[in-house]
């Protein structure tokens, strides 16, 4: 354990460790491990969806002609295809574009300029918006408060999710506070599900913002790395038995399954959320990518077809958490620098290293060529107070080159490490 070392020990060690990485820094590598992107690998798997999936045939089920404009919500065979993915009926979805990070941007600026269902006037009109936000969190979720003006309330993560105590007193005190941002399995970047008592507590929540909103991203809900993957209960269902149908706002997406950037998204929320989204979207789109629709429901088939096909991405992924799983135990963890998380999900690694590390790490990283996201990015404003976690994304890279960045990592989180104890 370095907190044992002496000060003559630590020296010795920084040099040992400043040599190691010098001979990496002169490789002048080029490793990207900065976004949770998919391999070329895993976007071939769907590729004959863009080659033989229509083969002339435009027309969904129910006769429309899918290059033509109209059907604001999605066409019955996407509708049917994504349904499962969130667990709700066919009055409850609506099928988007290709991203859904462009759907919750464009729920919360309805919100902002519109309100929302049940709300009396629209949030902007309030003297101040606030928004709870889990950290570490998917910076993308705090982009968005953080162009539109709403002020960001970071909550810690425990061990089964939020910390649902803080978030149950800050909902039920402050009318200000009008949403939460969840990634409730295999969360960005913790890796942590949502258990069952969290995901109760949300449901049953008394905000006294009767326009408050939970905006439920359950982006890897298939992203499975193991034979025994995580389940979580059904927000909706729970919010519905609680007496809350209207407080959930669920995103989900195939960018990781087919393609981020031709990929379908959805949003699920009861049947009256969906007719009052349907009412101002009408303004927006006269209707999304219906051929986009058609060509994932005859490529995919059906919610099986999803499932088999994400074992095959399973089969490309799983080995490349696993280097940098075996990294972490083997060269940090008989340090006592750092904790992780062991993910049986999603796409990122979490490591907190010792206060006052995570931006030392990562420009060290930087300049011997490997990019991570930057130090303090799965925080609000940029800013994580400890100056501690990094998120690691291992799926872009080839194992190959996983391994030399991993390598890099645990020099430099080592070299990081040692500065910091002989500044004590």
């Amino acid at each position: 354990m370095y907190r044992d070392y002496s000060a003559a020990q630590l020296e010795e060690l920084k040099k040992e460790l400043t040599a190691q990485y010098e001979s990496y820094k002169a490789r002048n590598l080029k490793l990207d491990m900065s976004r949770g992107k998919p391999a070329p690998d895993q976007l071939n798997l769907s590729i004959e969806m863009l080659t033989h999936c229509l083969d002339g045939d435009y027309s969904s089920e129910n006769g429309i002609d899918c290059r033509n404009y109209g059907v604001l919500d999605g066409i019955p065979e996407a509708k049917a295809l994504m349904r499962p993915l969130l667990g709700v009926a066919d009055d409850e979805i609506i099928v988007g574009g290709n991203s859904s990070l462009q759907l919750m941007y464009d729920t919360i600026a309805r919100a902002m300029l519109l309100g929302v269902l049940g709300g009396d006037k629209p949030w902007c009109k309030n003297d101040k918006v606030k928004f709870l936000c889990p950290a570490p969190g998917y910076d993308r979720h705090f982009a968005i408060c953080e162009s539109i003006g709403i002020e960001m309330i970071t909550v810690p993560y425990l061990e089964d999710g939020p910390d649902m105590d803080m978030v149950e007193n800050l909902v039920s005190e402050d009318e200000e506070i009008k949403g939460i941002w969840c990634v409730p399995m295999y969360s960005n970047p913790t890796g942590i599900s949502y258990s069952d008592e969290v995901v109760r507590r949300f449901a049953n929540l008394k905000p006294k913002a009767k326009d408050f909103r939970i905006f439920w991203d359950n982006a890897y809900c298939v992203h499975h790395l193991t034979d025994t993957p995580d389940k979580i209960l059904n927000i909706l269902e729970e919010c519905k038995k609680a007496g809350n149908p209207d407080m959930v706002l669920m995103f989900t997406s195939t960018s990781k399954i087919s393609f981020p950037g031709g990929g379908l998204a959805c949003i699920g929320a009861s049947s009256a959320n969906i007719k009052f989204i349907d009412s101002q979207m009408t303004y927006q789109t006269i209707g999304y990518d219906k051929l986009n629709q058609l060509r994932h429901a005859k490529f995919f088939k059906n919610f099986d077809g999803i499932t088999a096909h994400m074992e095959k991405h399973k089969a490309i992924i799983a080995p490349k958490f696993k280097i940098v799983l075996d990294m972490l135990n083997k060269e940090i963890a008989p340090c006592g620098i750092a904790k992780w998380h062991n993910p049986n999900g999603g796409y990122f690694v979490s490591f907190t290293g010792m206060d006052g590390t995570a931006k030392r790490i990562v420009n060290l990283c930087k300049e011997a060529g490997v990019v991570l996201t930057g130090a303090g990015a799965t925080y609000p404003y940029g800013k994580d107070p400890h100056d501690s976690n990094i998120r690691i994304a291992p799926t872009f890279p080839t194992c190959d080159e996983l391994q030399t960045a991993m390598e890099i990592f645990c020099i430099s989180a080592k070299l990081a490490s040692v500065e910091i104890l002989l500044a004590k």
